[in-house]
């Protein structure tokens, strides 16, 4: 039995509360997600039905930002809480322009490392592409696992990426310091994707309370996420120098950089994505 069997469970899956990781899948159109995770993605689109191209335009704030990179010298990556593997991972989007780039993924959940490491497997190069399961929370021992893979040069920059996982951190420990740790560890040169969803600033009108509702019923799953407001946020690239435009709505960062079909839908009013994104280079 594979990843790729729809009875497949990795060992360590928790079925009985859905998972932000299958439930994101889900709403991307991936089929790693199992019946636990479909009903509760169904009642959030009931409850916020424009949730779906939220997720998409999230994607493709991950997918301009490493065309970004990439293009700018960048050809190793270290993507913690990457996710299920979907259209456009990291290692896809940074070898269609350095063929020769690196890439080591972080999940805590099974069954994204479980489908990244068949995907890395079929389609990944192992001598530049790796999986880790570990807890992003201990930025030492996933340097140092990472490092390990062999995939990754210490001494050359990196592309840190941080998109859509932090808000599903809380303050024990501080994820401001688990940040900064990471920082300190990276080579001069390297960078800080990230992106946070925030409810600072969002426009509310006609939803009804919807993103509140969203937000309690996250809070019956495994995976609860917390809104940080724009400093907050942007004092996570405390150490960094921001790339222009900075900290921005995410339908706002370089558009141009690739189509990106979900984010065109919300040009005229990006804050209602209710999320935020910045790059940062570490000097």
């Amino acid at each position: 039995m594979s990843a790729n069997d729809p009875a497949f469970v990795p060992e360590g899956v928790d079925l009985d509360r859905p998972n932000a990781a299958r439930i994101y899948d889900w709403f991307l159109g991936g089929s790693a997600n199992w019946a636990i995770d479909r009903e509760f993605g169904q009642r959030a689109v009931e409850t916020f039905p424009m949730i779906k191209t939220i997720a998409k335009v999230g994607r493709e704030f991950l997918g301009r930002g490493v065309s970004h990179l990439a293009r700018n010298g960048i050809t190793q990556f270290l993507d913690l809480g990457s996710g299920v593997p979907t259209v456009g991972n990291v290692h896809e989007v940074a070898d269609a322009i350095n063929p020769g780039s690196r890439c080591v993924y972080v999940d805590i959940e099974p069954v994204a490392v479980a489908h990244s490491q068949v995907l890395l497997e079929r389609a990944g190069d192992l001598g530049r592409h790796a999986v880790i399961h570990g807890d992003l929370r201990n930025p030492a021992r996933i340097w140092a696992q990472a490092m390990d893979t062999g995939v990754l040069d210490p001494r050359q920059p990196i592309g840190l990426i941080m998109v859509g996982v932090l808000y599903f951190l809380a303050e024990e420990p501080s994820t401001h310091d688990v940040v900064a740790a990471y920082r300190d560890l990276l080579p001069s040169g390297s960078y800080l994707l990230a992106s946070h969803l925030t409810d600072e600033g969002v426009p509310q009108d006609g939803e009804d309370g919807s993103r509140e509702k969203i937000h309690e019923q996250y809070k019956q799953s495994s995976t609860p996420f917390t809104f940080r407001t724009r400093a907050e946020f942007t004092r996570f690239f405390d150490g960094f120098e921001l790339v222009e435009p900075g900290v921005v709505w995410v339908p706002e960062w370089h558009p141009e950089v690739a189509e990106s079909k979900a984010t065109k839908k919300l040009a005229h009013d990006p804050a209602y994505a209710g999320t935020l994104g910045g790059l940062g280079r570490k000097p």
